[in-house]
């Protein structure tokens, strides 16, 4: 038994649709190591429900997991926005959502995150990023304004398979990404931020 079974097995069992939803997509999508999995969703259905969002973002939908996961903390008449690149994707993520308690909070955008942003007109109380490693401080620079001061932003992957501690890992083009997002990070005066090592970094920001 290694420390996460032990973690699992003394916190909340994952719900049977998110379960099913975690053995499909082990079953039927590539690189299903992209979904966020038992320990990360009940971290961010936890975390979700101490915010209370009314209104969450979340960059990069994959199959649907830890949009549901965000969903738990919704208010009554909450509202989650996601955003997904792949459209072969699209089928398979509805009906997930279908088959949970959060279809109807939950809206689906299919396209260019980068464009899609813009055209979003809410204020968040909660952003997930979890998409294109390359492209998290574009996609940071576009959501800052729309968080609301107070609000919380979590970004996912921030670790990189601890490569942000291998000098060999500059080379790679994502990897050089997350170093510079996270040294961005580091400097900025507006917030108040800390990374978890959970799975692979999982960065919290308070927006002051």
């Amino acid at each position: 038994m290694n420390v996460e079974d032990y973690i699992l097995m003394h916190g909340d069992a994952e719900p049977d649709y998110l379960s099913a939803i975690n053995r499909k997509t082990h079953q039927k999508i590539l690189n299903p190591r992209m979904l966020s999995g038992h320990l990360q969703g009940r971290v961010l259905a936890m975390f979700s429900k101490m915010i209370r969002p009314d209104v969450i973002l979340e960059i990069g939908t994959f199959t649907g997991y830890s949009a549901l996961c965000l969903a738990e903390g919704l208010s009554e008449k909450g509202k989650l926005h996601t955003i997904e690149c792949d459209d072969e994707l699209e089928d398979f993520i509805r009906k997930n959502f279908k088959e949970s308690p959060y279809n109807e909070q939950i809206e689906l955008h299919i396209g260019d995150a980068k464009n899609i942003i813009y055209d979003l007109h809410d204020t968040f109380d909660l952003i997930f990023i979890d998409a294109d490693k390359r492209e998290y401080q574009t996609y940071y620079d576009a959501v800052f304004p729309k968080l609301r001061p107070g609000g919380f932003m979590l970004i996912d992957n921030t670790l990189w398979n601890d490569k942000v501690l291998d000098e060999d890992g500059r080379r790679d083009k994502q990897t050089a990404a997350i170093l510079a997002f996270n040294e961005n990070i580091a400097r900025d005066t507006r917030i108040e931020k800390l990374i978890l090592p959970l799975r692979d970094g999982l960065t919290l920001i308070r927006k002051k």
